[in-house]
């Protein structure tokens, strides 16, 4: 049977895949894993929520579940997921549910889980809780039964953490944000406006069902279309949880991950803010990254895609910065997992601070084109051993030189090979695209 934990928590389709049944079970046996892992005192949790319908459902459901496991429960309510993992920690709990599934259509959702201090569960922990998912177990009676409440001021005890992580105040700015009609649909606006930015909020009103409906950070043309229309110096898009932005120039050009690292990590390095003068990235970050930092002074070290191994080297190496070109971006000084609104916040500080428009701080970056195709094969193994796809990679960065790159990527769960050609043209770049996916497929 396939692990029930992915990446990202549980996942799936509410009320099919992701049953409150299901729900419930995963609570109840991470209350119990918690009370045989730490005896000397009653599990505490606290649970949050993104505003899609589903969420309700099984909020109720994850709150049962924890309570007939003897675990006390703080109910936060609709808060970005970073805004739950910072609670953990602050208010001492023991054990953190967020109940979203991020930039997912909403009849998806999905439960993730995190340990004391905001942090995530160790694969082993996972396990344990997955293992005793529908085992007979012992329940507290009387007394014993765990205890539901919620916590009114969950918004404000975020949002002055987010304005204490901020280097100084944003005075003078205009700012668009797009909630994706999402968790950040108060903390977001309140946050930026409270830290002294003028605030023009878009998709910030939850209906349950509209939740990255056309908006956020996967669909930009209404941000970029308000940011001119307002004369706003820069526009913030977020995902349905806020864990993730994407920014937007006063022209309405994109900016994305890439180069909202090259922008904080500068930032950074002028504070002395930045561990071994290094930034943490994934082998997608684009080069022209790599070479801008470079020029800079600034190290990168690769990873494989996702925030998880982002997150893995940088404790590994006691690094301060690290990220995604999705605009998952990690403070690890200010937050245990990547926070949107602490990105957004800690990006407009350098537009104030710096007095720059946001258009010339992500100049310091060119961004290289970047064709991706996906290529289906027969077998992703026999791709990678081939040595006639070894060639002509070979003979493609060799004609590209130090300008260009070249990355063939097995997909982590279908036949697919994705190979990736960064050029300095649009046309070289797909050129030698489609000559490497060309060789690929034809390999049985």
């Amino acid at each position: 049977m396939a692990r029930l934990f992915g990446t990202d928590g549980v996942r799936g389709l509410a009320n099919s895949d992701l049953t409150p049944e299901l729900a419930l079970q995963v609570a109840a046996s991470a209350a119990r894993v918690l009370a045989e892992h730490d005896s000397s005192h009653r599990p505490v949790a606290v649970v949050g929520r993104d505003p899609r319908a589903s969420g309700e459902m099984l909020q109720a459901a994850v709150c049962a579940g924890l309570a007939s496991a003897g675990a006390d429960v703080m109910q936060l309510g609709v808060l970005p997921t970073p805004g739950v993992a910072h609670l953990v920690g602050e208010l001492n709990a023991d054990l953190g549910v967020m109940i979203s599934a991020s930039h997912n259509p909403m009849p998806d959702n999905g439960i993730k889980l995190f340990a004391a201090g905001g942090h995530k569960l160790a694969d082993a922990i996972e396990d344990e809780i997955e293992a005793g998912i529908g085992q007979a177990a012992n329940r507290p009676t009387g007394a014993g039964v765990g205890r539901v409440y919620d916590i009114s001021d969950a918004h404000d005890r975020y949002v002055a953490h987010l304005l204490k992580a901020i280097p100084n105040r944003l005075d003078g700015l205009k700012v668009v944000v797009d909630c994706a009609n999402g968790a950040a649909w108060a903390a977001a606006p309140q946050a930026y406006r409270e830290a002294g930015a003028e605030v023009i909020a878009i998709h910030a009103l939850p209906d349950g069902e509209n939740i990255n409906e056309g908006c956020g950070s996967t669909h930009l043309d209404d941000l970029r279309a308000a940011v001119v229309a307002e004369g706003a110096d820069l526009g913030i898009a977020h995902d349905g949880d806020a864990d993730r932005c994407l920014a937007v120039d006063a022209g309405g050009r994109i900016i994305d991950g890439d180069q909202i690292m090259a922008v904080l990590a500068l930032a950074m390095k002028d504070a002395g803010e930045l561990v071994d003068d290094t930034l943490v990235v994934t082998v997608m970050s684009n080069l022209g990254l790599h070479l801008a930092m470079r020029d800079a002074g600034i190290k990168l070290r690769s990873t494989a895609v996702g925030d998880r191994y982002v997150l893995e080297e940088i404790r590994s190496g006691g690094y301060s910065l690290g990220g995604e070109q999705s605009g998952h971006v990690l403070i690890p000084g200010h937050a245990t997992t990547g926070d949107g609104l602490l990105t957004a916040m800690r990006l407009m500080a350098r537009v104030a601070a710096t007095g720059k428009p946001l258009a010339e701080l992500a100049d310091v970056m060119r961004q290289l084109p970047q064709v991706l195709i996906n290529v289906k094969v027969a077998d992703k193994a026999t791709v990678a051993a081939s040595q006639r796809v070894a060639d002509a990679v070979a003979a493609v960065e060799a004609r590209l030189g130090a300008e260009g790159r070249v990355l063939l990527r097995p997909s982590g769960t279908e036949q697919l090979v994705r190979v990736m050609v960064e050029a300095p043209t649009h046309e070289s770049a797909q050129s030698a695209a489609d000559e490497l996916a060309a060789v690929v497929a034809a390999i049985q």
